[in-house]
């Protein structure tokens, strides 16, 4: 549960002596005590009847924001009142709107009413998407709370694309600044740009995402709309086949205005979008040997990507250079699916094949990690575990991978120079690597080219030191030292533009430092300058 955005119950308990801690866990018990008392109360002094407040009870569940494994729990064995089991949480409640749901149940279904895009959903697309989580809306709960914490859904982002960036604040507001050689600010104009503005077609029309590739940006609205700008091909954006349009305010997609997409992610060669109910589609880049489906590199039409995940629900996508990472969830937990392009074993399958349609990672399994959240470089991969642990595979090349070393590794690995750190966030770029933790340090490895590691700030080391490579995780000091917690990382994540680096705080500031020759840092260089090595405050509030 997020401390920060809890509540305090209104319910009020009158006439509860107080008593010292140790006194209530260490007063004794007697067994025939604990054969008697039940849940649904009886004659006993002091007895409290839940079955004659349900409702008391339900409040409490949704107040308290329970997690959906917590409500399980709940259902499946309880242990308050000093009881071995309760049947209380498993019956039915008699509650609208289903009187045969628990109150478990209930308590998620209330909370599933409060997420952003369950609310405009009908009925019917809600039981649609009940049945295709489990068929059980703690389930349902899972799959969304999921989605909204590794996307950062209906919060502040910033995304550091190759030459242009894209910011976005919690009102959804979107500002754009860097290069704008295909109208890829979507500001009307091909003018390069460092000041960040805000995108003034957009008024009115609340953004909750964005994605960024080579000449095009792709954002998100709250109603599930997708607007696209920029080069208008969906794949091949950096060479070979292009679009010969030049789009410079966004433009609905309207092959996709039948879909509800919460996500978009862009590769090299294919584009990606994840729909409320976490299905996959893309385009381009889909003859039967890339992404199971068999089109034209120019389709403009959404594919639905086949195989494995037709079923089951995705909450996160990724794309690197040539290959796409789905966070899947399922009633046995969470999992991480590849396909694309194996070059490098970066697909995870211990192998270096490529795979035409989605193959489950089973490495996790054997590890016993649950994914979190998941990030594709162009080249390497990474995945934070819910127990805090980080995961990274591919190619190791400048030691992105964070061994220690610059060997490859074709299924994931554990960085253990990070067993004492508890990670929360991982973002990845062209061979490098940033991790976030629960703490609010910032760790990164990898390429340190265009000073985008953060690291070797120091007056005296600067110039000599600022690109060196680092292949095991080192805290960014320069990022420590602002005394903000970092909640999310974006780096440039393509191998043909200088990479950049931007550090969103808790309290809506960003910082942004690394490659700056385009004006894609969102600050002004002096005449000589074409890249930043301290982290420096870019003018927006994001709050």
């Amino acid at each position: 549960m997020d401390a920060s955005t809890s509540g305090t119950s209104s319910v009020q308990y009158h006439n509860i002596a107080e008593q010292p801690i140790a006194t209530i866990v260490t007063s004794p018990v007697s067994t025939f005590q604990r054969q008697v008392r039940h849940c649904f109360g009886n004659e006993t002094p002091g007895e409290f009847p839940l079955s004659a407040n349900p409702s008391i009870v339900l409040h409490v569940l949704t107040g308290c924001n329970l997690d959906p494994q917590d409500l399980s729990t709940l259902e499946a064995s309880v242990y308050l009142l000093g009881l071995a089991t309760c049947s209380f949480f498993r019956q039915p409640a008699n509650f609208a709107p289903d009187n045969e749901l628990s109150l478990a149940e209930l308590a998620a279904l209330d909370m599933c009413r409060k997420r952003a895009i369950f609310k405009p959903m009908t009925l019917e697309q809600r039981q649609d998407l009940k049945e295709r989580c489990g068929g059980s809306w703690k389930l349902v709960l899972r799959f969304l709370l999921a989605g909204e914490a590794c996307s950062r859904r209906e919060k502040s982002q910033a995304v550091a694309g190759p030459g242009h960036s894209v910011a976005v604040s919690s009102k959804g507001v979107v500002y754009s600044f860097g290069s704008n050689s295909s109208g890829q600010l979507g500001n009307g104009t091909i003018e390069e740009e460092w000041r960040p503005h805000p995108i003034r077609s957009l008024q009115g029309i609340r953004i909750i995402q964005a994605a960024v590739g080579a000449g095009r940006t792709m954002l998100i609205s709250d109603t599930g709309k997708v607007y696209a700008f920029g080069k208008d091909s969906f794949g091949e954006a950096e060479y070979g086949v292009q679009g010969n349009k030049v789009v410079t305010t966004p433009q609905l997609v309207e092959s996709l205005k039948d879909i509800f997409v919460v996500q978009a992610a862009i590769g090299n060669f294919f584009t990606a979008v994840l729909s409320r109910e976490g299905r996959v589609y893309t385009f381009s880049w889909g003859n039967e040997t890339k992404l199971g489906h068999q089109t034209e590199q120019a389709d403009l039409e959404p594919r639905p990507l086949l195989g494995a995940l037709e079923n089951i629900p995705v909450v996160q996508i990724a794309a690197g250079y040539c290959y796409l990472l789905a966070l899947a969830c399922q009633p046995g937990g969470m999992s991480v699916y590849s396909v694309g392009c194996g070059l490098g074993g970066k697909l995870g399958h211990g192998t270096r094949t490529d795979e035409k349609v989605p193959r489950l990672i089973e490495r996790f399994q054997t590890l016993s990690i649950q994914p979190a959240v998941v990030a594709a470089g162009a080249w390497h991969a990474a995945v934070v575990g819910k127990d805090g642990r980080v995961c990274t595979w591919g190619w190791g090349r400048y030691g992105c991978l964070g061994h220690g070393n610059e060997d490859c590794e074709s299924a994931p690995k554990v960085v253990e120079a990070l067993s004492n750190v508890k990670a929360v966030y991982v973002a990845t770029g062209d061979y490098t690597t940033f991790v976030v933790s629960d703490d609010g340090n910032v760790y990164s490895f990898g390429c340190g080219e265009s000073s985008s590691l953060g690291h070797n700030t120091d007056a005296v080391e600067a110039q000599g030191n600022r690109h060196s490579n680092v292949l095991f995780p080192e805290v960014v000091t320069s990022l420590k030292q602002l005394n903000e917690r970092v909640v999310q990382i974006s780096l440039t994540n393509s191998i043909y533009w200088n990479a950049h680096t931007f550090a969103l705080t808790e309290s809506g500031k960003l910082y942004a430092f690394g490659a700056g020759d385009k004006g894609q840092l969102g600050v002004e260089l002096s005449a000589n300058q074409t890249e930043r090595a301290i982290p420096e405050r870019v003018d927006i509030d994001l709050s």
